[in-house]
C-alpha cells in the first residue's frame, strides 16, 4: 500500500547514508529484490558465460545476485580458491527441495523457488520476471558504523509457514583470476558478488523481528558487502532480501 510518510522516511535514510566509505542505511523500498544464486566453479568449462551474466545481473536494479562456488570440480586440476563444501551442500539441499535428480554447474536458483542453467539468459530473465509476482518482506537495515548492523523485519498476518531462517551472507564484490590449470587453463575469469560466509542470525515466525549484530563476530573484515535473506524452512522460498555495502 502506498504510504507517503514511509517513502519519505526511506528517502531520508538513503539521502544521509554515505557509500562504502561511511555509514549506510537501506530502507524497505530498497529491499524489493529477487535473489539469484549462481552455483559455479572456476574449474568448469561451461561456467564462464554464466559468471559473466551474473556480473551483469549484479548491476541490475531489483536483483540481488550472489555467486556460490562449489568444490566438486576441484579434482580436475584447478582448485577454485573461493570454493567451499558448504555451498555444495546448499546446492544439494536445493536439489532435493526442487526435486532435481542431480545438481550441476552453472545453475541459477531464483528466489529459492525455481532453477535453470545459468547461461540461459532468456530463461533466467523469465524466471526473474515471474518472481516479481510473489510478495516480498520489506526489510529495513541500517549500518551506522563498521561494527554494527541493525535489521528490522516486519510482521505478516498472512504468513502461516514454518519458521524462516534469517541469513547473513558476506561477499566480495569482484574477483579476477588467471586460471593456470584445468578445463579453463589460460582464461581469466571475473566473478561477481562471491559469497565467502553465510550464517543464520535469527528466525522469523511472522511477527516483527529486530536484530542487532556485531559484524566482527561473523568475519566481516575485508568483505565488500552483506546480504540479509529471509528464507523459509532454512533452504526454501526466499521471502525477502536486501543488501548493503560495508564500511572498510
Amino acid at each position: 500500500m502506498y504510504n507517503p510518510a514511509r517513502l519519505f522516511l526511506a528517502a531520508m535514510l538513503i539521502a544521509f547514508a554515505p557509500g562504502i566509505g561511511g555509514a549506510a542505511a537501506a530502507s524497505s523500498h530498497d529491499s524489493q529484490k529477487v535473489v539469484v544464486e549462481l552455483y559455479t566453479s572456476q574449474g568448469c568449462s561451461s561456467c564462464p558465460p554464466a559468471d559473466e551474466f551474473l556480473s551483469e545481473l549484479a548491476g541490475r536494479d531489483g536483483v540481488l545476485a550472489l555467486s556460490f562456488h562449489v568444490d566438486y570440480w576441484n579434482y580436475i586440476g584447478w582448485r577454485d580458491p573461493y570454493s567451499d563444501p558448504k555451498w555444495t551442500r546448499r546446492q544439494h539441499a536445493y536439489g532435493q527441495n526442487l526435486k532435481k535428480r542431480y545438481v550441476y554447474t552453472p545453475q541459477m536458483v531464483i528466489d529459492g523457488r525455481t532453477e535453470t542453467v545459468g547461461s540461459k539468459r532468456r530463461q533466467v530473465d523469465k524466471l526473474i520476471a515471474r518472481a516479481w509476482d510473489n510478495p516480498k518482506l520489506m526489510i529495513e537495515v541500517s549500518h551506522p558504523d563498521r561494527d554494527n548492523l541493525h535489521i528490522r523485519i516486519p510482521g505478516s498476518a498472512e504468513y502461516d509457514g514454518a519458521p524462516a531462517t534469517v541469513w547473513l551472507a558476506l561477499y566480495d564484490a569482484s574477483h579476477e583470476t588467471e586460471i593456470k590449470a584445468g578445463e579453463n587453463k589460460g582464461e581469466t575469469i571475473t566473478n561477481a558478488n562471491v559469497v565467502r560466509s553465510m550464517s543464520p542470525v535469527g528466525a522469523w515466525r511472522g511477527k516483527p523481528l529486530n536484530l542487532s549484530l556485531m559484524l566482527a563476530d561473523f568475519g566481516a573484515a575485508g568483505r565488500d558487502g552483506c546480504a540479509i535473506l529471509v528464507q523459509e524452512k532454512n533452504i526454501g522460498r526466499i521471502l525477502g532480501a536486501i543488501a548493503i555495502p560495508l564500511t572498510k
